[in-house]
């Protein structure tokens, strides 16, 4: 029995492809899958990045799933929220290969649900993982059929839908794709659109010859800041590989903090639903959870991750979901994450009033951030005590510990989490200045390292 617990993670699977993942394995992971969601869907919808590995493995898992007797939907070059949309479109389960920002030599594999709902540890992927470990069975009866559907302009059409922009001003808008799956979305999405489109590294290339598809790392938006300001464009725009997260810059080439666009988006989808729910998790800024209160919604805290939040939309009914990594959910896309959709949010706020961008995000931007800062700790837990140990009963200061340890002093906070698969402490620190957050950062990273 093999152990596969270096690939599957807590929501998704992923490795080095030829040595971790190969076409053999995906092969079993498709039949697992089929195996999981046989009792509630005749078929699966597929999609897969631009990567090199994507379509042989996309191909090896439809293999797995049609020889257990389930049909296969394939939709070829596709970004992961498409994928989403075919598998909420067709309410039918769905699987992504994709390895996201990862570097070339990786690939894996989002699963969902049928209606996209999330497939993680607790809700089917340590099933999968069970299964291809001991053995997947041979099913004795007729092998599924295979099909292609091109749902690219469906798609676009429905995001389009979701968002007026026909009456938005002319735009200058710069995209940089990195390389990945935006290169393939953004024409489509923005066919017809009042906005001047200049294109940055949307030949689809699964090597990013240019820049990593990690727009969450500074370095990787350098080149589109720079291009912005040379073409004196309103806004600019960076997807990841697999184009389900979105970063903007402004009309400075300054960076739009994900916590000011959850807000911006937040506001404008209150205003089409008075009195909603809006799921933020424990990193982003405390404005988000202000802004919400003040246009009459009501705010929901979790826990990191997509698989929380989309639990927490599904229980509450909430109406848009943000996180501090870029990712945006929307129960109208069912409830599933789409950068692509908040960028359109982005763009019909903008195109919707005469001011620049960084005018308008300024309502949204309250604190000071210090962004996520990693330090290498062989003892987590440890080291988390100590610093709890050092806060936890000070007046004036609470402590919680949903997702790591946060610990608020009112004016300022400060989360610190262990990373699931390296030994990392990971910290945010947010203040009412830059002066504040670099104290509190210094203070307790001197007892995390110490």
């Amino acid at each position: 029995m093999s152990d596969l617990s270096a690939i599957v993670k807590a929501y998704d699977i992923r490795g080095v492809v030829g040595d971790q993942l190969d076409a053999g394995l995906v092969r079993d992971f498709g039949a697992a899958f089929a195996l999981l969601i046989k009792p509630d869907s005749p078929s699966v919808v597929i999609g897969h990045d631009m990567r090199d590995s994507s379509p042989a493995l996309a191909s090896a898992f439809a293999e797995g799933v049609r020889s257990q007797g389930l049909d296969v939907v394939s939709i070829g070059l596709a970004s992961t929220d498409e994928l989403y949309f075919a598998s909420g479109k067709l309410a039918v389960p769905g699987a992504m290969f994709t390895a996201s920002h990862n570097p070339a030599e990786y690939n894996g594999i989002k699963l969902c649900r049928s209606g996209a709902a999330p497939v993680g540890q607790d809700t089917g992927l340590a099933e999968i993982r069970d299964t291809v470990e001991h053995g997947v069975p041979e099913f004795a009866g007729q092998a599924g059929e295979f099909t292609e559907r091109d749902v690219l302009s469906e798609y676009a059409e429905y995001l389009r839908s979701l968002v007026d922009l026909t009456g938005i001003r002319p735009l200058k808008v710069v995209v940089d794709a990195g390389n990945g799956m935006g290169g393939h979305t953004v024409p489509t999405v923005f066919e017809g659109l009042p906005i001047e489109l200049v294109p940055m590294y949307f030949e689809l290339d699964g090597t990013f010859p240019n820049h990593e598809a990690n727009p969450l790392d500074p370095k990787n938006l350098v080149d589109l800041q720079a291009k912005v300001r040379e073409t004196g464009a309103d806004v600019g725009l960076a997807f990841d590989g697999d184009a389900d997260r979105c970063f903007v810059v402004d009309e400075n080439g300054d960076p739009v903090s994900p916590s000011a666009v959850t807000a911006l988006v937040a506001t404008r989808e209150l205003a089409r639903e008075p009195g909603g729910v809006v799921i933020h998790n424990l990193i982003t800024s405390k404005a988000v959870p202000e802004i919400v209160t003040e246009h009459g919604g009501t705010a929901v805290r979790t826990r990191v991750g997509h698989s929380f939040i989309k639990s927490e939309m599904a229980r509450t009914g909430a109406v848009f979901g943000g996180e501090h990594s870029a990712h945006y959910y929307f129960r109208d896309f069912w409830r599933a994450d789409t950068g692509m959709l908040a960028a359109l949010h982005v763009l019909a706020a903008l195109g919707e009033q005469a001011g620049t961008l960084s005018e308008l995000t300024a309502r949204f931007s309250r604190y000071a951030a210090s962004g996520e800062i990693n330090s290498t700790v062989e003892d987590q837990v440890g080291r988390v005590s100590a610093v709890k140990a050092a806060y936890d009963g000070r007046n004036g200061v609470s402590v919680d510990e949903l997702d790591g340890l946060t610990v608020d002093f009112g004016d300022r906070w400060f989360n610190l989490r262990a990373s699931n698969t390296e030994p990392l402490l990971r910290l945010n620190v947010e203040a009412p200045d830059e002066a504040g957050v670099a104290a509190l950062t210094d203070e307790v990273l001197a007892i995390v390292r110490a």
